[in-house]
């Protein structure tokens, strides 16, 4: 008759006393292994050796004992198949678990490898470029002829102030990028000093000088648009050109503002002087061209004798192109011009290129003009009315960029 038994300890030894201890001297190991106890999902177990065998009794087994002992031989094989089918199971879930966590690992590394601050500056500055929200504003402001150097200023700025999650949001993006458009525009402040204020508009010929002196003169001399009437005289020098001197003399003689044609300097001085008791004096002069540097040279020294309280502007046209424009500005620079006056506004449908030009020569707008109608199409310069011909921005975003 036999007896199976199997008993575990932490090591081989450990097991054997126990087997003697329960057993006896008779007990027989006929097997060992080392198994994992303890532990959950597979983690802080320990391992134990685990010694099976049998004990031969000297009477035979009774069908009893048969019986008996198969039933135990079943129990131990159950728990074994039991034990070994839950290692299995522990050890899957083991190993389903570390991959889950590698797998987020891996996830959470790409994302944290394509964060603008992990990148190289170039590997940022490329990811961004292809962003869909900076080609849009790319296309965008090239489709209102900002100048590339403005474009890349603004790029630049959006790329440094937006995350990506933002970029995604035009409501957020296209009014901050208007509001930055328009805090680099600069808005022409008049300011009353003693004696006459003394206006001088030049710029080069065909920009509709004349038209715009008879605009002026109207607004203050006639109180046109909310202006305080003022006591206003007209002096031209452009006594070149016949017509422009006939149409001066028509719009002063219309309005009841004395006009003056001088030719000199010391002409322009005693004028001065004698319209001492006016609040405004207006003058037109010769459009000349930018190249022509010696004509230029001739009419900013008759100006001189304005006084040195004099206010120059410049007229330049909104038809002009961006590299005459640029040229415009540089060479009436002698001349000392304080404000621009924006013209012809109502013949050209995009504006972005005078926008930049102000915005890199940091000079401020007084006036706008955009038709022939006098006094009607003229209008103190505004950030609104500088903005508002901007094409492919909505009204909404325009309203919100202008109350930031």
């Amino acid at each position: 008759m036999y007896q199976y038994f199997t008993e575990n300890g932490d090591n081989f030894q450990d097991a054997l006393d126990k087997v003697r201890s329960s057993y006896g001297e008779k007990a027989q190991i006929t097997a060992q292994r080392t198994v994992a106890r303890g532990g959950f999902l597979g983690f802080f177990q320990r391992e134990e050796i685990e010694v099976s065998g049998y004990i031969k009794h000297d009477t035979g087994p009774t069908a009893a004992d048969r019986a008996r002992l198969e039933e135990e031989k079943q129990k131990i094989l159950a728990l074994a198949n039991a034990k070994a089918k839950a290692q299995v199971q522990a050890e899957e879930k083991k190993d389903d678990s570390m991959k889950a966590v590698l797998e987020e690992f891996k996830a959470l590394r790409v994302k944290l490898d394509e964060l603008p601050e992990r990148m190289s500056p170039a590997e940022a500055s490329a990811k961004l470029a292809d962003h869909p929200t900076i080609v849009r504003l790319t296309a965008l402001l090239e489709d209102n002829e900002f100048s590339p150097p403005y474009v890349r200023m603004v790029l630049e700025r959006v790329k440094k102030e937006f995350t990506l999650d933002q970029l995604e949001d035009d409501e957020l993006v296209d009014p901050r990028v208007l509001t930055w458009i328009a805090e680099g525009l600069q808005i022409h402040q008049e300011h009353k000093g003693t004696g006459p204020r003394v206006f001088i508009l030049v710029g080069p010929t065909g920009v509709g000088k004349t038209t715009t002196i008879a605009k002026l003169a109207a607004v203050y001399g006639l109180g046109f648009g909310g202006q305080l009437r003022q006591k206003v005289s007209l002096i031209t020098i452009d006594n070149y050109r016949i017509g422009a001197k006939m149409q001066i003399e028509s719009y002063g003689e219309i309005m009841g503002i004395p006009v003056t044609c001088i030719e000199s300097y010391d002409a322009l001085r005693q004028r001065i002087e004698l319209d001492s008791d006016k609040d405004m004096i207006l003058i037109d002069t010769i459009g000349k061209s930018p190249k022509d540097f010696v004509k230029l040279a001739e009419m900013r020294r008759l100006l001189e004798g304005s006084g040195r309280s004099s206010e120059v502007h410049l007229a330049v046209s909104a038809t002009t192109k961006t590299r005459d424009i640029r040229e415009i500005f540089q060479q009436f620079e002698p001349f000392g011009y304080q404000s621009v006056v924006l013209t012809k506004l109502d013949e050209t449908s995009v504006v972005g290129n005078l926008l930049s030009l102000l915005w890199e020569k940091q000079k401020p707008v007084s006036f706008l003009t955009d038709g022939q109608s006098v006094p009607q199409d003229i209008h103190r310069a505004s950030k609104e009315k500088l903005l508002k011909p901007l094409v492919g921005f909505s009204p909404e975003h325009l309203k919100k960029a202008l109350k930031e």
